[in-house]
Order: structure tokens, then sequence, then C-alpha cells
């Protein structure tokens, strides 16, 4: 993860000597004060600052006088300060940024995000998780103009099924199904986003398509879904479930056996189990059966904890996270519980 250039300014580093350590929530040695530069993420400050990154929310310290001081620009700085004899990270607002009634304040889009958004945009906007009623009775491509079998960007295709008011579709290729190994059910199946299209007639049950964006080339078969204008908000803190949780990882997306840092993974958590956008879950590396050569038989070795992922997308029974800390190489049916 990209290195965070570190501000020391004033007298230098905070004495946290009359904290005893062990109930310290701060790393040792952090700066005094911290200016934030264009490419940090939350999690980075988070890590640089704490010991749990996903305790920034209980020792952040809300400045009223500071309008969305939930959001983190460019050039404020951040400081620990004590309150009430306890630690407390505040903000500074750049000082050549005026927020006023007459000026235009600061777009939410110019706020660094909680995690490196390039890795996970396309999960964020685009990629669908849908079950088996979703797939019932959805249109999907027959033909491409002349004949082809695939269409591509610009090129026109013919798509069979019930069309309603909207004229503007997502094409998606419909993947795998993720199913909890231990229950067998299935918490979803896999719609990966290969294009985008608009109807330009319909004759019955037939409808004729332009290509209006495609990531690969569209295939027979492919499904279509209205299209879905989707906020991606990348406003979100690092926490904690509520809830104790304990899941696994069901996938690593990208056609990868192993899991490491930056990989986007799919876990069996959703919003039934209490799986919020932001939560952090710790990954216990499962410990092997190995033969014991002294008394005999099979032993297995004690599950070790071995990374960090956040959630960044929910659905009903299942989400995606991206793995933010791997100490060894991870990988599915790797354990997954509250840090």
């Amino acid at each position: 993860m990209k290195k965070i250039l570190l501000a020391l300014l004033g007298a230098g580093l905070i004495a946290l000597s009359s904290i005893a350590a062990d109930h310290s929530p701060f790393n040792d040695d952090i700066p005094e004060r911290y200016t934030v530069q264009r490419g940090d993420t939350l999690w980075d400050i988070s890590d640089h600052f704490l010991k749990d990154p996903w305790l920034w929310p209980e020792i952040w310290y809300v400045n009223p006088q500071i309008k969305n001081p939930h959001l983190i620009y460019p050039g404020d700085v951040i400081k620990m300060v004590y309150l009430d004899g306890k630690p407390r990270l505040t903000l500074e607002r750049n000082r050549n940024v005026k927020l006023t009634p007459q000026i235009k304040e600061l777009p939410h889009g110019d706020a660094i995000s909680a995690i490196p958004l390039d890795v996970v945009n396309s999960f964020l906007s685009r990629n669908q998780v849908l079950d088996d009623d979703d797939l019932e009775g959805i249109p999907y491509v027959v033909a491409g103009s002349e004949r082809r079998l695939l269409t591509g960007e610009g090129d026109d295709f013919y798509a069979r099924g019930e069309f309603g008011e909207t004229n503007a579709y997502g094409v998606y290729r419909i993947g795998d199904e993720y199913r909890d190994p231990e229950t067998r059910e299935v918490l979803g199946i896999r719609a990966k986003d290969v294009g985008a299209a608009k109807i330009k007639r319909v004759n019955g049950e037939v409808a004729t398509l332009g290509t209006t964006r495609s990531e690969e080339e569209i295939r027979i078969g492919d499904r279509l879904l209205p299209h879905e204008e989707r906020r991606i908000d990348s406003i979100f803190y690092p926490s904690a479930p509520e809830n104790g949780v304990e899941g696994v990882i069901l996938a690593v997306e990208g056609g990868v056996s192993q899991v490491g840092r930056l990989d986007v993974v799919a876990v069996n958590l959703g919003q039934r189990e209490g799986l919020e956008v932001g939560n952090v879950l710790a990954i216990y590396k499962l410990g092997e059966t190995v033969t014991d050569r002294v008394e005999g038989g099979r032993i297995k070795l004690p599950d070790e904890r071995s990374g960090l992922l956040m959630v960044f997308r929910t659905f009903e029974k299942m989400s995606y996270g991206l793995v933010l800390e791997a100490d060894r190489p991870l990988a599915v049916n790797d354990k997954v519980m509250n840090p």
C-alpha cells in the first residue's frame, strides 16, 4: 500500500508514557500532527495511528465547528489531543479552504476514501449478486448482427424476453453459484458486468439493441438487466461488527487460487448476519492436519490469525471484502470473524 508521507510539525512526538501500553489504542512513536496527502486512504492513516485501525470511530473527536467533520481532505491536519484526560484524534481543516455559505464547499468526491477505490470500483458500481428469482424471465442475448457469436462496442445484437419501459440495459454474464460450504445453501449467483446496451426497436419478444459499452465481448446467452444508477459511496469508516460473526472465504476474484493483500474476496456473511459496509473482519488461516510422529495418529494444528479484510459491499446472504493485510498466503475456506 502506498507509503504514507509523515508531516512532523512542532514539538515532535507525543509522550504516551502516562498510558499503560496495553491499554493505549495508539501505536508507539506517532507524530504530533499528520498532514493528509493526496492518495492516502483512511485505512492508511488509521493503521498509522492505531494498533487496531477499526477503532477509528471510537477515538475520533467530531469538531462541531467543521462542516462535514467525518470527511477528510488532502491538506487537512490530524492531531492527537487529550480531552477530559482521554486521547482523541481531531481534525484541523486546511485554512486555505473556506467553507462559508458564499463559497462552494468541497465536493464529497475530493475526500479521501476508506480503501483504494480503483481496486473495487467494478464491484461497487456494476457487478451483481443475484438469486434464482432475479433470473426468472429476464431477457438474454440470442444472436449478434449478421449471425456473429460475439459483439463489441458499437455493434448491434438481438435479445429475447420481456422488455419493460426502460430502454437502457446492463449486460451480464452469469457465473458460478456462491454456496455455503457447510450448509450447502445457495447464497447468490455471480453476475459479471460485461457491457451495456440500448434498445433500438422491439418486434414482439425480440429486441434489437446497440452496444454502448463493452468490458469484453458480449456472447450469446448473456443476460440483460435494467440499467441501475448506483451511487458509489466511498465515505465509510473501519469498524468492528456490532455482533459476533463467524464465516469463511467463499471465493477470491480474479481467477487465482490463493488470497493476498488487495485481493477481493466473497464471504458467507451478509446483511442478515448484521454485516455492514466498513466492517473489518480478521482472517484466520486454517491449521493443517499433520501426523504426530511421537504419539502417532493425526492432529490438527490451531488456526492462526493471518490477515484483515474490510467489507465494501453487502448483499442479503453474502458480502464482498478487500484484503488489507495478509501475513501469509490465504485461501478459500479460511475463517473470518470479529477482529
